[in-house]
């Protein structure tokens, strides 16, 4: 019977604790076993030869390994079975024993030739996605629309059940929009108040519905700034109000974000608080200007640092002797101002003033610019060229590797 001849039925198994026999170690079964063990399978492999991770799997107690080729019987009490070697043979027979034993098969060679299919599969809150079409590549395509289109809220996917309310603290990345996690951006687009950094991604409020009340709590440096307690109690009266709050802030919130301070407050009031993380700038924009902050014989470790404070002023509590002694790489965040005063400490105190250093300016978006000096000149190039905030510094011999040509 040809594929045109009929179509493929869909359904969803059930396979939380029923064996699951997999055979074939290779690259289609490392692919297909995360799935099988989410899904509560009891995995039981059987190849002579795995993978490093499909044996990291069973090492871990995560499947049951038979060091062994397929043998006659070996299906015996599965409920599902996936023939994924490298031999057509192989792959017959146990499609075959599959078929005796009215056990449901997939074949990776010959898919048209087995009882099942493994669909394209992703997964969006608590929806599973599944497309199956006789293109494996068209199939991966159409699931990969739906589920961004969930994500981005661009494909409404109601829940059918009561909202509660609380605050979700999210970090927003260093700034360009696609470098949000999922859960962050998911969370965006069920907010019904969301209460917005400077530092966020600006070009997520544009996707969000006309409803939603946004409430700026830009904190411009050396300008206009909402005060903490103010955000703290919005960010309460709203979700105490029944409504769900996104606290959207850029980099990550607990990275000199004063994030766990609205935990804080919220805790107190007795409002619930989701925290998801963000990608902080101190390591993403030094690596997407082509600045690794640790690099194999140059940096085993780095440092994260504020700058908003004079290293001689008595609220700092950095111990600048003891930076000044490391040899791996120092990030400077909100440093743009007190750069010469920090730059002149660090040499006083044995930091070599050439040591390389650049400043990154609007790190990941469209302006972004990087100045390149030394420790010793930095602060004066990144005056002499207009550097503002925000920015990110980074001293340390990796910012001599410009692979990305940063």
């Amino acid at each position: 019977m040809s594929e045109k001849a009929h179509l493929i039925y869909p359904a969803g198994l059930n396979l939380a604790g029923r064996r699951v026999v997999v055979v074939g170690g290779g690259a289609v079964a490392q692919r297909r076993l995360p799935g099988l063990l989410d899904a509560g399978a009891d995995v039981l492999l059987i190849a002579p030869h795995v993978t490093p991770s499909i044996e990291a799997m069973a090492a871990a107690g995560e499947i049951r390994w038979e060091r062994r080729p397929y043998r006659p019987g070996d299906l015996e009490h599965a409920w599902y079975a996936l023939a994924l070697t490298d031999s057509p043979e192989v792959n017959a027979a146990v499609a075959a024993e599959a078929e005796q034993r009215r056990v449901f098969c997939v074949r990776a060679d010959q898919a048209h030739l087995g009882t099942a299919r493994t669909p394209a599969t992703g997964r969006h809150d608590e929806i599973t996605v599944a497309v199956l079409s006789g293109d494996p590549r068209r199939s991966a395509a159409v699931r990969d629309a739906v589920v961004e289109s969930l994500r981005e809220g661009t494909l409404a996917a109601p829940h059918h059940r009561e909202k509660r309310p609380g605050v979700a603290l999210v970090g927003g990345g260093p700034g360009d929009p696609e470098l949000i996690t999922v859960r962050g951006r998911r969370l965006l687009a069920e907010a019904d108040v969301v209460v917005v950094d400077r530092l966020a991604p600006r070009a997520l409020l544009d996707e969000l519905p006309p409803y939603v009340e946004v409430v700026d709590a830009a904190k411009i440096p050396y300008g206009r700034a909402m005060a903490q307690e103010e955000i703290n109690r919005i960010i309460v009266e709203r979700a105490k109000a029944g409504k769900f709050v996104v606290r959207l802030k850029g980099g990550d919130s607990f990275v000199f974000g004063r994030g766990y301070e609205e935990v804080i407050a919220c805790a107190e009031a007795g409002v619930p608080v989701t925290v998801v993380p963000g990608i902080t700038s101190a390591i993403a924009v030094p690596a997407l200007a082509g600045i690794p902050v640790t690099h194999r014989g140059i940096a085993h470790e780095y440092t994260v640092v504020s700058g908003h404070v004079d290293p001689d002023s008595p609220k700092s509590l950095v111990d600048w002797t003891a930076l000044a002694r490391l040899r791996g790489t120092l990030v400077l965040l909100m440093a743009v101002e007190r750069l010469g005063a920090i730059a002149k400490t660090l040499i006083e105190h044995g930091r070599d003033a050439d040591t390389p250093a650049a400043v990154i300016q609007d790190g990941t978006l469209p302006g972004e610019r990087v100045v390149r000096a030394t420790l010793g000149t930095i602060a004066e190039a990144a005056e002499r060229e207009g550097v503002r905030p925000p920015a990110v510094v980074v001293i340390g011999d990796v910012v001599r590797l410009s692979a990305l040509g940063g």
